[in-house]
């Protein structure tokens, strides 16, 4: 038996792990991420023009309540983190897509800057939040074997639906109008995302392989013998540095995603020719959130997370000197690669540092931060370029934050099997 192990809760109750239940959690997760979309940013960035007009609102006002909606999703994502653990994935998951597809209808009655600001406030805590926790926790607690290529192909899969999105939105939108497909879109979410949790998740958690102190399990489907708690893991260096990984990751990433236009137009591109920078951002995060998945299994975490920090400041003090063609090309690569490919490394090293019993606990908390990261990145970049008259100033200053976070993860030391003593 397990050092320091307790008896299973009804959610997680042994249940022998087979092959078959690889395809299912994958299938059931892919699903749940690509639906996602109606809460992520590309897809809400579709409505925003019409519901300026048909609302009567400012741009200034639309971007206040998505910013109040953003930020909500950071006080949710600790209390849900802890009711995937008590609950189990397939119950949670099943909930969250019942009440994110709800808010999508509910949404549709918005009148005025108030109800559009409750709008945003569930569609950013359902869907960007809960929706995409639940997802990738998922297959990091239902897949022991072979888990950083399980979650490298949902995520994959999911981004790729949500890649698209936004081209399907932008023709519905146009013809039916926003609310009308905001109506589509939470029928969607029930259609799709309840029967995929409660068919194709396995009622039971499958027991973690069994290890001892003194014998380390496989590179790539390693758990350690103790499960952390949250209070252990927040010791932690290594929790630190993967948390700072996602969050200045998602803050520099969603500010340059934002300000696309003008920030790529300050270096000589059309509208159109930095639209298109989007294409390789989502290729590269296809490539990378599988590749990374598939490394993860073979490498250690910190190596990762250094590789992937010293791309991402490459790309932010590069966005300031690129010009047309392939520099724009390579930095919209450069962009997409870290922006995926650094969630699936957090999916991945949790799990194998911190075990699974608290895991979505554990995941909360980073989601949390993460979320009010991302929140404050268009503002960061907006305040740098009205400073200077150029985004080249606040540009090295944001390059900062991802060679800190490089700096950290060569400093510090993998987290011990078992929690230290005087933590148990």
């Amino acid at each position: 038996m397990r050092t320091g192990a307790t008896a299973p809760t009804p959610a997680t109750a042994p249940l022998v792990p087979t092959r078959a239940h690889l395809p299912r959690v994958v299938a059931a997760a892919s699903v749940a991420l690509a639906l996602t979309a109606p809460g992520q940013t590309a897809a809400v960035s579709v409505f925003v023009d019409p519901l300026i007009r048909d609302l009567g609102v400012s741009r200034s006002a639309v971007s206040t309540a998505y910013l109040i909606g953003s930020l909500s999703g950071a006080f949710v994502m600790p209390v849900l983190g802890r009711l995937i653990d008590r609950y189990g994935p397939r119950r949670v998951m099943a909930t969250i897509a019942l009440c994110f597809g709800a808010i999508l209808m509910v949404s549709t009655a918005a009148s005025e800057i108030t109800g559009l600001t409750a709008a945003f406030i569930g569609i950013r805590v359902g869907g960007q939040g809960a929706l995409n926790l639940v997802a990738t926790t998922t297959v990091a607690i239902y897949v022991h074997r072979r888990r950083g290529f399980a979650v490298g192909v949902a995520a994959a899969i999911g981004t790729a639906g949500i890649s698209l999105t936004p081209m399907l939105l932008e023709r519905l939108v146009s013809n039916w109008g926003w609310r009308q497909v905001w109506m589509v879109e939470g029928l969607a979410v029930w259609a799709l995302v309840i029967p995929a949790a409660l068919l194709l998740l396995p009622r039971r958690v499958p027991a973690p392989p069994d290890t001892s102190e003194d014998t380390e399990p496989a590179r790539g489907s390693a758990l350690p013998p103790v499960d952390w708690t949250l209070g252990q893991a927040v010791r932690t260096g290594m929790f630190w540095v993967v948390t700072a990984g996602v969050a200045v990751c998602a803050l520099v990433t969603t500010g340059l995603n934002f300000h696309q236009v003008s920030l790529l137009g300050e270096r000589g591109l059309s509208p159109a020719e930095a639209a298109a920078t989007f294409l390789p951002q989502t290729i590269a995060g296809l490539i990378a959130t599988f590749g990374l998945g598939w490394l993860a299994d073979r490498f250690s975490d910190r190596i990762l997370i250094i590789v992937t920090m010293a791309v991402l400041a490459l790309a932010t003090a590069g966005a300031g000197w690129l010009t047309p063609g392939f520099t724009a090309v390579l930095y919209g690569l450069a962009l997409g690669a870290c922006g995926n490919g650094i969630r699936t490394l957090e999916a991945v090293a949790f799990p194998r540092c911190f075990g699974l019993r608290h895991l979505g606990t554990i995941r909360g908390v980073v989601h949390s931060v993460t979320v009010g990261a991302s929140a404050f990145g268009p503002l960061l970049l907006a305040l740098g370029r009205e400073q200077a008259s150029s985004y080249r100033p606040i540009l090295l200053v944001a390059t900062a934050l991802p060679l800190a976070v490089t700096l950290a993860a060569v400093l510090v030391r993998t987290p011990p099997p078992t929690p230290p003593r005087h933590d148990s």
